[in-house]
């Protein structure tokens, strides 16, 4: 039989409005990276190019989700549009109870503060920044018991979000399962390059918290790409729909933590889901976010976000929109693997992350090689990206020095339905540039740093 060639796709809508961009020279990306302290989290948008910093709240919403926000219901209590968002969790995600919140990280603050007590460990399949810090003010450790091959960029293990279920093993001999209070489980995982878990391996983390008394608390964020990895790698989910997958990986877990404004295609948003049998957890929850956030019904959001939400849930599971959404990675990933850049394999589901280490060997990592490619990048083409490696890592809570991760990484973060063909292939060929030139890069010198998620807000200055 003939081999059918490969066919390209294309993204299934059509460009309404557009928003113009600023094309700045060298000059003024030099001038604003130093007034920026070569943090790319400190430049000003109008100065960016192409933004490939985050998918957190930069995607397009859709035509429909823009109608949905003319029916935003601004009443103080009991909108209409809170119940239309509880009924899409319910059905698509599988939970009874609903807490809405301004976004992911006021859910992790409300579930760290709820669940963990003073020295309790909090196992996950690698960490993430406002997760672990929301679990650690809680008085809670952090411990990663993420497979190993999640830590190797070359590893083509199709599922590095897995969590290694000796580590797990391990850590209740060590502490005890009283001194667990849940396992947090993205999918998929953003640090370790967007990898997804697998069915099977939720399975088996199901059972033994169930064997141990340990709850399972999804973190969700991504949940809907790691629904299509599913799908595509596990012969078992061929047949099934993105919306049966996903309602399946919510079954074996107690409640999730969501950041709406990733999967859900809106530009504020997310909430605390769970289980029908957490009322108890859910009544403390709905309670506290009263005191945080707002009424248990709004939860921080206007009327209109929540209806874009609710909206958006039923366009992130449609097959047509997730396969094109991590086609574009895709096309982007082979691209550079083409011409020969170190990137994180497989691809993942949001971003391509670019292996500084490799494409960096000169720069030490004290020397911060992922916040430097950042900052080249910028440099060259006026493409905003950000660092995944030792600044983000932060600082051991114990001895004060450096946290020092295996992956130093530097990620491209494609917003969904916002950029064409034409600006991935402007990326790839940026950053083939800066590789081309890559001996001749200096690395740079931390001169501020927060206390808390320093990424964020720390300025650098070059190294002589």
């Amino acid at each position: 039989m003939e081999k059918l060639k490969k066919r390209s796709w294309a993204e299934p809508f059509k460009i309404k409005t557009v928003e113009l961009l600023k094309m700045t020279t060298r000059e003024e990306r030099v001038r604003a990276l130093k007034e920026s302290g070569y943090n790319t989290f400190l430049l000003k948008s109008e100065d960016v190019y192409i933004d490939l910093l985050t998918d957190s709240g930069t995607n397009a919403m859709s035509d429909y989700q823009w109608a949905g926000m003319m029916l935003g219901d601004e009443a103080y209590a009991g909108s209409k549009n809170f119940y239309n968002l509880e009924a899409r969790v319910q059905q698509f995600y599988g939970y009874k109870y609903l807490v809405p919140t301004h976004q992911g990280r006021a859910a992790e603050h409300m579930i760290s503060k709820i669940l963990i007590k003073p020295g309790d460990f909090i196992p996950g399949n690698m960490y993430f920044t406002t997760t672990r810090l929301h679990q650690e003010l809680a008085g809670g450790t952090f411990v990663d018991v993420i497979i190993d091959e999640a830590h190797d960029p070359t590893s083509l293990h199709p599922f590095k979000g897995n969590v290694d279920l000796q580590k797990m093993e391990d850590l209740v001999k060590k502490v005890g399962a009283n001194k667990i209070p849940y396992i947090s489980v993205a999918g998929t995982v953003n640090m370790a390059g967007g990898q997804p878990v697998s069915m099977e391996n939720l399975r088996q983390v199901r059972a033994f918290c169930k064997k141990h008394g340990i709850r399972l608390i999804l973190d969700a964020t991504r949940l809907i790409e790691n629904a299509y990895f599913i799908k595509t790698r596990e012969k078992e989910f061929e047949a099934k729909s993105i919306a049966e997958i996903l309602r399946e990986m919510c079954s074996y877990s107690d409640g999730c933590t969501m950041s709406g404004k990733k999967d859900l295609l809106v530009n504020i948003g997310g909430f605390l889901a769970l289980a029908e049998h957490e009322r108890e957890v859910f009544e403390e929850a709905r309670n506290m976010v009263v005191v945080y956030e707002g009424l248990h019904t709004y939860g921080g959001l206007a009327g209109r976000d929540m209806e874009a939400m609710a909206r958006g849930i039923e366009e992130a599971v449609n097959l047509d929109h997730i396969r094109a959404r991590i086609g574009q990675i895709e096309y982007v990933g082979e691209k550079l693997q083409s011409i020969g850049i170190p990137i994180v394999l497989p691809v993942g589901g949001h971003a391509i992350f670019l292996d500084a280490k490799r494409f960096l060997p000169h720069v030490k990592q004290v020397e911060f090689p992922a916040q430097t490619l950042a900052a080249e990048l910028y440099l060259d083409s006026g493409i905003r990206s950000m660092e995944r490696g030792i600044v983000s890592a932060g600082r051991n809570k114990e001895t004060g020095d450096h946290n020092y991760p295996k992956l130093e990484l530097v990620r491209l973060t494609f917003p969904r339905r916002v950029y064409t063909q034409a600006h991935c292939d402007v990326t790839a060929e940026a950053v083939e540039a800066i590789y081309e030139k890559r001996d001749n890069i200096k690395g740079l010198k931390m001169i501020y740093e927060p206390k808390y998620l320093r990424f964020f807000q720390a300025r650098f200055e070059k190294l002589a």
